[in-house]
């Protein structure tokens, strides 16, 4: 049998995981004044918007690699029963932490011969993440095999752009995720940068915006300019805590498409919002390329 994981920094949520048929959900962690959250691991619920609050009222979170051992403990009762595993995953080029995995994966499988480890790499975090997520997990339950769903990432994963404005770049610069992001460009000037996935699954400044309403006219224009096959597609709006925005969005992209896109919309997750910070809107949908 092949179980499916995937992990917090997708966005997706306990009861999403299951509707897509992902049994396990791997919790990535953040750190707020010495002590370490786990989403999900008490509660199928979390509280985004006292999360962002937080952020909001001056709290800088950090975020870490999870260990060798918690991959072992989230992996082994699978091999055990006999199963294989595919993890959807968030870019490898953002983190350090998929090398305690691959530890834990070497040692599982030698004490389970036979069994097989399957992994998709996004490419990607967030919004691009839950879009790849939602894709494998309609295959899987289309009855796809792991090779069939791996073969079908790796000719489309770097057809999924990602595409987000951040309000506060405190949280950018602190983190250090986002390479070209000009240290000058400042909320007091309403100068918002726009960011991308890059084709190597890295954060990568693009342009800057001035103004909230530019910044969503413009991630829309963007659809226009670099979509391909959009409507066969979900449209992602992930949003950190911003409804007033992900509200405007939706507006602008109904005059301009109508009802010919499948709009999904999403909180960022935590981990993820740590770096971002509050008040930050953004679109996933399919592209020509990235």
């Amino acid at each position: 049998m092949l179980v499916l994981y995937t992990d917090t920094d997708t966005d997706i949520t306990p009861k999403l995981a299951a509707e897509y048929g992902y049994k396990h959900l791997i919790s990535m962690p953040y750190s707020v004044d010495g002590q370490t959250v786990y989403p999900y691991e008490d509660s199928d619920e979390f509280d985004f918007h006292a999360f962002y609050d937080m952020l909001r009222a001056g709290a800088l979170p950090t975020t870490s690699a999870i260990s060798e051992l918690k991959y072992e403990e989230y992996f082994e009762p699978e091999f055990a029963a006999g199963n294989d595993i595919l993890y959807v995953h968030f870019s490898r080029a953002m983190t350090a932490t998929f090398d305690a995995m691959d530890k834990a994966v070497e040692r599982l499988k030698s004490k389970y011969p036979g069994r097989k480890f399957y992994e998709v790499d996004t490419m990607g975090i967030t919004i691009c993440s839950f879009n790849l997520c939602l894709e494998i997990g309609d295959l899987y339950k289309a009855g796809k095999t792991a090779e069939e769903i791996v073969a079908w990432a790796n000719e489309e994963v770097l057809h999924f752009g990602t595409y987000f404005i951040a309000d506060d770049l405190k949280f950018f610069r602190r983190s250090g995720r986002v390479s070209g992001l000009k240290a000058t460009m400042g909320t007091l000037l309403g100068v918002r940068p726009l960011i991308y996935m890059s084709p190597e699954g890295k954060m990568v400044s693009l342009d800057s915006v001035r103004g909230r309403r530019k910044a969503i006219e413009k991630l829309a224009d963007l659809i226009t300019e670099r979509g391909e096959k959009v409507e066969e597609h979900r449209v992602v709006i992930g949003n950190t805590d911003a409804p007033e925005l992900v509200a405007e969005m939706r507006e602008v992209l109904k005059e301009r498409f109508g009802d010919q896109l499948n709009l999904v919309e999403v909180v960022t997750n935590p981990t993820a919002g740590s770096h971002c910070g509050p008040n930050g809107l953004g679109l996933c949908f399919r592209v020509s390329s990235r």
